[in-house]
């Protein structure tokens, strides 16, 4: 299987280390082709030795091989909005994992409100990991 994880790069870093331990959850069940979003030499400032043009390029032919896309959406983000509303487009099953949130906010309605995204909240990373596994085994 081919997963296609995205997480916030240039929409802020505070959470590489936890993409980080999730793509290597993610591992254990096939290709993560975006493992570099775990990476600590990612900044904000994305992947430098890159133009904008290849990243996008690169990540459209990742998303159209990708069997599966997962979204960390914690940290809002242009890119993983992108990246979801394009996934769907190319009909791909749709994990969207969002850490419970403070009392009073609430997750974007354009993926909230999507009936062709599956939204769950975890509190810790084994709730997350328990999400992901279940979501795997029923595709």
């Amino acid at each position: 299987m081919k997963i296609y994880f995205a997480g916030s790069i240039r929409g802020g870093r505070n959470d590489s280390e936890k993409y980080f331990k999730i793509i290597n959850h993610l591992k254990k069940h096939g290709d993560v082709l975006t493992e570099h979003i775990g990476s600590k030499n990612i900044n904000e400032l994305g992947e430098q030795h890159l133009s904008s043009e290849e990243i996008y390029n690169r990540d459209l032919n990742w998303l159209e091989e990708a069997d599966i896309v997962i979204g960390e959406v914690s940290v809002p983000s242009l890119g993983v909005g992108y990246e979801i509303a394009k996934a769907e487009k190319l009909e791909k099953k749709i994990l969207c994992i969002v850490q419970k949130l403070e009392e009073g906010k609430e997750i974007s309605a354009m993926i909230g409100g999507n009936k062709k995204i599956l939204l769950k909240e975890y509190s810790d990373l084994a709730e997350l990991f328990k999400i992901i596994d279940d979501f795997l085994i029923n595709l």
